[in-house]
């Protein structure tokens, strides 16, 4: 059965496709936003070899496809790849009318998203996500960006796509490793927006763990409602949208102190929740067993809840953890601002919180 969500935001507003089998009926779908003969499809080798010929089949003869293949992995969203690509577009003499499609996970989508951002000041764009993890958060709300060596996504732009086809069955094809890196922002959705589907997550966890599609179809639109709703109501993060980084400021400290690749981006967010929802409970924000319901689900999911008892072969400084995470976007003139629940299903974004147990939850963790 096929689903449809759609992110209100006035003239920008857009579909989100859910559904099994989708890649089948990919140009009724995207036909509506190519409006010149041109299209540049960015994935990588991975993601190519199990679906790039079915995707370019897609395409009627009339249009002119081009694809760019960029190297699989957090490493290479950077400003290197970037540069690359529009080479890429220019040699082939993209213009205006251009469609950019981004086929793969987050980081081609990330990249993919940044390049239509700025390419000719920008060009249509379309996302294919191909992880649970793009499908139920990088590839709805139009954050685009590379990452610099100071901080992940620190260079990018808020640029929607006009539209997102999320084909489920595709999961079927994902590594178990990464797949679960995606159910980390599927729990996410339910800690910090709705305790009832987070209560519906932890009754079906193993459902979720075993890529029951029929369950995943549901968890999935459920993220993409919530997500949906955030960026309709604050879609530049001046506010509201900051919840949707739960965890986050830990782990891209996490991702950057270890080195990109050596934790995916989920396994991170999954350490990062448990560290944000420790420091909730000792600053009374959170019952003990809210927090400890938030590291169970994870843990049942099959995710990491600490980087010692994850096999980490480097203890990281809990200073320059701190440092790092002090650099983080939501940040605010050095003092870093973190995303806390109050309450399971609630989530603050707020300065005020004692730098010692910040120090202290982070030791423990590390």
């Amino acid at each position: 059965m096929n689903t449809q969500v759609q992110v209100e935001l006035g003239e920008r507003s857009y579909a989100v496709h859910i559904g099994p089998d989708l890649l089948s009926d990919l140009w009724a779908l995207l036909q509506p936003h190519v409006r010149g003969s041109q299209i540049a499809l960015i994935s990588n080798p991975t993601v190519m070899a199990l679906y790039g010929e079915r995707v370019q089949a897609a395409f009627p003869e009339t249009v002119q496809c081009d694809v760019f293949e960029m190297p699989d992995g957090e490493a290479y969203k950077s400003l290197e790849v970037y540069g690359q690509v529009m080479d890429f577009l220019m040699q082939r003499r993209h213009n205006r009318t251009t469609c950019v499609v981004a086929l793969g996970g987050g980081v081609v989508g990330d990249l993919a998203g940044f390049v239509a951002a700025t390419y000719q000041r920008g060009v249509d764009f379309v996302q294919i996500p191909t992880t649970l993890l793009a499908q139920v958060d990088s590839s709805v709300g139009g954050k685009t960006a590379v990452n610099h060596p100071a901080g992940k996504n620190m260079i990018g732009a808020f640029y929607q796509p006009r539209c997102v086809v999320i084909d489920t069955r595709v999961l079927e094809s994902l590594p178990h490793r990464e797949y679960l890196a995606g159910v980390a922002e599927v729990v996410k959705y339910g800690a910090i927006t709705d305790v009832d589907f987070f209560a519906d997550l932890e009754s079906n966890v193993e459902a979720l763990r075993a890529r029951n599609l029929n369950y995943l179809a549901t968890a999935i639109q459920r993220s993409v409602e919530l997500k949906a709703q955030v960026v309709a109501a604050d879609e530049r993060e001046g506010g509201l949208r900051a919840i949707l980084n739960f965890g986050h400021t830990f782990g891209h400290a996490i991702e950057q102190l270890s080195g990109y690749g050596v934790w995916l981006h989920g396994e991170a967010v999954s350490i990062g929740m448990v560290m944000a929802a420790q420091l909730c409970a000792s600053m009374g924000l959170l019952t003990d067993s809210h927090a400890q319901r938030i590291r169970s689900l994870l843990d049942q999911a099959g995710l990491p809840v600490n980087l010692v008892e994850a096999g980490s072969n480097e203890r990281l400084q809990v200073d320059e953890f701190i440092e790092v995470m002090a650099m983080d976007k939501k940040a605010v003139d050095g003092q870093i601002r973190l995303v806390l629940l109050d309450r399971l299903g609630h989530a603050v974004v707020t300065s005020d919180y004692d730098p010692n147990l910040l120090h202290h939850v982070v030791e423990q963790h590390l």
